[in-house]
Order: C-alpha cells, then structure tokens, then sequence
C-alpha cells in the first residue's frame, strides 16, 4: 500500500498540481496586493474619499467610527468593503488565466503540424469530365482514349 501511495505521489501530474497550487498561493497574494494596494485607492478617491475595507454595515444598536472598532468590541458586522476587494481580486485572477490559457491555446495551435495536401490520384477525363486515375489511358465512362500527357 505504501509503494501505491508513493508511486502516486512521484508520478509528473501530481508534482506539476502541488507545484501549480504553490505558485497559485503566491499569484493571489500578488494580485491582493494589487488590488488593495493599487487599484482600490485610486476608485475611493474617484468616489469621494473612500477606503473600501473601511465600509460596513454595523448590526449593533451602538455607533461605531471604524470597522477596526467595531470588531475590536466585537459588534456583528457586514462587511461589503472587503467583499468587494475580494470580488475584484476574483475577477482580476480570472481575467489573468482566461488571457493565459488563451496565449497558451494559440501557442500549441501554431506549433501543431499541418498536414501536407494530399497529392491528387485522379484526372479529369478531356471529353465527357468525369474522373479517372491518373495513369488511365481510356476513359472508363465515355471510352475516348487519352492523350499520355
């Protein structure tokens, strides 16, 4: 049982998954810093000022300055502002595998061999326009008999 179970585990698809999970752990904290660093600063000043990991909905009755206040008492709270990070870290992640996979479709698409015309193995007789084999020398439909050319 253990022999199975380390000869799966060797085998090149289940390395190349772990390798890829890895390198997908790493990607997402890239594009969450993109997205909380970069992209969303820029939109909340567009907006009026706003810092969207700052915009909750407080389910308490007291009054709250800040998200970071209201979990530190620990009032219920909604939080759409990280949500909404969240969805546009997804989107950005998807839009990047979609433009990966795409390259990397129209890459092996390029690299495939066509294949070669097949050469022709008939003619078209001169007299009646049907088709007949290239070393005919009569044609079987009309009977003329063929030039050798």
């Amino acid at each position: 049982m253990w022999k199975e179970f380390r000869t799966f585990l060797m085998r090149g698809n289940v390395i190349d998954l772990a390798i890829g999970i890895i390198i997908g752990g790493a990607f997402g904290k890239i594009v969450t810093a993109l997205v909380n660093d970069i992209i969303m600063p820029p939109i909340g000043l567009l907006l009026g000022r706003v810092n969207f990991t700052d915009l909750y909905i407080n389910l308490s009755s007291k009054h709250y300055a800040s998200l970071a206040q209201a979990q530190a008492a620990g009032a219920p709270t909604i939080n759409y502002g990280v949500f909404i990070n969240t969805v546009l870290n997804f989107l950005i992640v998807a839009l990047v595998i979609f433009l990966t996979i795409v390259k990397t479709n129209q890459w092996f698409a390029s690299r495939r061999k066509k294949p070669e015309p097949a050469s022709p193995t008939t003619k078209p007789c001169p007299y009646c326009c049907s088709d007949i084999p290239l070393a005919a020398t009569r044609c079987p439909q009309c009977t003329s008999v063929l030039d050798a050319s």
